[in-house]
């Protein structure tokens, strides 16, 4: 069942609902106003015959309002009937009860079937007590009853067709802009990702839902973008030490070789396989980051000890790399020092910021320096290189984005990438400032150990607009 006709079937119901309660009321409500007005009748018709019998001795028929299969009984304080018009008083029986109401000032009321009766006192001037009793039919109430009735009826019938209608119409007016969302989600694909949809009603809850829907298409278009970005960047990267590879063993296999011009193939071709190794590697942790880094387990991890380690590694590959790391402002508490996270993961992000740093700086050196905020360490790393234009620094996180100025430099354009998804997985953040010709300073902002994430995020806020970058 669609959304269309249950909505007319829960107006319908809803509707229907309504109208019978309020037909049910109007005829009982008009009935109890039937029954009141027959019943004041009744009295009537019970007190003028009984005064009548009394003052005038006799009771003539035109003197009294007549009604349908009246009868009229006039009873002594003994229940002796002293005077009956109408029909014969079997008709109807009377209990000891109904006396003894009507002689304490009641005025009850019975029915039988479809006669009413009704039984009123009336003393006399003598002191005398009467008991004169009115039944009748009441055919005139009736029969407008079973007119409204009817009219109830039928028009309760016909308002509910009219409103499953209208409840029809509605909910083809209501989803009308659903089918239209429909339409033009349909016409969207991978050709066209940049396509939207529109909705012609601005404030209510489909425009909610489409704005929903094309905030969903924007986040897919960028997934969708750096997808094939990244699939032709990789592409690209791993083709060039393939068609290396592929030329230095076509140029080896041309003719008879030594065997130190044999060895000094293979080891260019050992260089370029382990090329496209950190290359795979690298491409592999983009693709560990892209998807956050699934099963990360954070432990405790002290910093220092950390970018001791990062240090020790990268020195032991490249002798040549100068990394200086100013301890010198170290807090009085440990804890201070200690962040959750990922410790081969914050290492290999602080390893690619140190290597970055040598890699583009005339001299291979860089400093790295310590600082402590509340709830907050800030770690710069600072190198005199050539530095990067203002026109890259927007990109620099891109992944295998990588400036004319060093294109000439052995990279990949991954190492900024999958850091920057490093220190965000782990609550931090990332900033950069260079000057070309005097060189470029990152700094990287973690939570403590102790600190909550409201309080992280106030405290990087503040960090980005209050605390100006140092240099070497």
């Amino acid at each position: 069942m669609n959304i269309r006709i249950r909505l007319t079937l829960l107006f319908g119901l809803l509707v229907g609902s309504i109208l019978l309660l309020f037909s049910v009321s109007v005829y009982y409500m008009y009935s109890q106003f039937r029954e009141q007005e027959f019943q004041k009748r009744l009295r009537e018709l019970a007190t003028t015959t009984v005064r009548l019998r009394n003052d005038v001795g006799e009771v003539a028929a035109a003197d009294l309002p007549i009604l349908a299969a009246e009868q009229v009984t006039i009873y002594d304080d003994k229940g002796h009937i002293l005077y009956s018009r109408g029909q014969p008083s079997g008709r109807y029986a009377l209990t000891p009860a109904f006396f003894r109401k009507v002689l304490q000032g009641e005025t009850p009321s019975v029915r039988q079937g479809d006669r009413e009766t009704v039984g009123v006192r009336y003393p006399n001037a003598n002191g005398r007590v009467f008991i004169s009793v009115a039944s009748a039919y009441d055919r005139y109430g009736f029969s407008k009853l079973d007119r409204l009735r009817n009219i109830l009826l039928f028009g309760g019938l016909l308002c509910l067709v009219i409103v499953a209608i209208a409840g029809y119409l509605f909910a083809a007016d209501a989803l009308r802009p659903v089918a239209e969302l429909i339409d033009q989600a349909n016409t969207i694909s991978a050709t066209n990702i940049h396509k939207r949809l529109q909705v012609g009603r601005q404030r209510d809850e489909l425009a909610d839902l489409a704005r929903t829907f094309n905030e969903l298409l924007n986040r897919l278009e960028k997934a969708f973008v750096s997808q094939k970005s990244f699939v032709s960047h990789a592409s690209h990267e791993l083709r060039t030490p393939l068609t290396v590879m592929m030329g230095q063993i076509e140029v080896t296999r041309l003719q008879p070789r030594s065997v130190s011009e044999y060895e000094t193939a293979f080891d260019g071709l050992l260089d370029e396989v382990k090329n496209m190794i950190r290359l795979v590697n690298g491409l592999l942790e983009l693709a560990r980051a892209n998807t956050g880094f699934p099963n990360l387990r954070k432990h405790a991890v002290r910093l220092d000890e950390l970018l001791w380690q990062a240090q020790s590694q990268l020195t032991h590959k490249k002798s040549d790399y100068q990394i200086n790391i100013d301890f010198d402002d170290l807090p009085n508490q440990e804890d201070d020092l200690v962040i959750l996270g990922d410790e081969s993961l914050l290492q290999t992000a602080f390893q690619n910021l140190m290597e970055n740093g040598c890699k583009y700086s005339p001299d291979h050196a860089v400093m790295v320096r310590l600082s402590f905020l509340p709830q907050q360490i800030q770690v710069t790393i600072s190198d005199q290189g050539y530095g990067i234009p203002a026109s890259d620094l927007p990109y620099i996180f891109e992944p295998f984005y990588r400036s004319d100025s060093t294109m000439t430099i052995n990279g990949h354009g991954i190492g900024l990438a999958l850091t920057k998804h490093i220190i965000e997985i782990h609550l931090g953040s990332i900033d950069v400032y260079s000057s070309p010709g005097k060189g470029t300073t990152f700094r990287v902002c973690l939570p403590t150990k102790s600190a909550d994430s409201e309080s992280v995020a106030l405290a990087a806020t503040a960090v980005r607009e209050t605390t100006p970058f140092t240099t070497m």
